[in-house]
């Protein structure tokens, strides 16, 4: 069945109003009329069937059917860092972790970014990445739409990690400490990860990321590139924790 993401702010009761570009998908796209049902989804873990009522230029009507009980998030919460890759490629790394169960993604920009946005396309980007996660979630059918966030800082990143999680930055000069190892501990309610840019992590930023509490492990004799380890390392942790496969 069709599923659509709808905002909160456009429900009234049991009565939704779709608008912007869900109305060219439904009628256009679809080719739905009224009549025709679909799952609809508030973005925080809810779906519903719904039916629609009218569908008029512009604006989409639908009415609430009744709720369905759908199991589709991982248990464990994990956040991904990202450090912005040149070109589109976060664009990519958005997309593939909103499809592991990645429950948020900070776009970081770290000493070694090559990519510099001013304030208009730091705006036009997060909306862009927006986007891809909710048509993310809702093709591989999720309930929750994955936050982006704004772009941080590396520093103002750190003061999002939260108490009692665990910290993990895969990092090339790690030679002691593998990500098996990190994972083969007892499951943690909370995973961070921190992934760095083309030219890794400077010195300065693992260790203030170990100041915090950040283990730094190795995934391996290959260095892959920031989007592979961005991808991949999600992956991996959900795996290890019984998330995936």
């Amino acid at each position: 069945m069709t599923r659509l993401f709808i905002p909160r702010e456009q429900w009234r009761g049991n009565t939704l109003f779709v608008t912007g570009d869900d109305v060219h998908y439904l009628t256009r796209v679809l080719r739905l009329g009224p009549g025709d049902t679909l799952t609809v989804l508030d973005g925080e873990g809810r779906a519903f069937s719904a039916v629609i009522r009218t569908a008029e230029s512009g604006k989409v009507c639908l009415n609430l059917v009744g709720e369905i009980k759908q199991e589709t998030e991982p248990s464990l919460r994990v956040t991904l860092f990202q450090a912005i890759p040149k070109g589109d490629k976060m664009d990519l790394v958005v997309q593939k972790a909103a499809e592991l169960g990645v429950a948020r993604i900070v776009p970081v920009v770290t000493e070694r970014v090559v990519v510099r946005l001013d304030a208009a396309r730091r705006a036009k980007r997060w909306e862009r990445w927006r986007k891809i996660s909710v048509e993310a979630a809702r093709q591989c059918g999720r309930t929750v739409v994955p936050a982006v966030e704004p772009v941080h800082s590396f520093a103002d990143a750190l003061d999002l990690l939260g108490p009692f999680q665990m910290g993990i930055m895969p990092w090339e000069g790690e030679e002691a400490v593998s990500l098996r190892e990190c994972l083969s501990t007892e499951r943690p309610s909370a995973v961070s990860i921190f992934i760095g840019p083309e030219g890794g992590f400077s010195l300065s930023e693992v260790a203030a990321a170990r100041q915090r509490g950040i283990i730094t492990v190795s995934l391996g004799s290959r260095i892959l590139r920031t989007e592979t380890a961005g991808i991949i390392a999600p992956a991996l942790v959900m795996f290890a924790f019984g998330e995936i496969g």
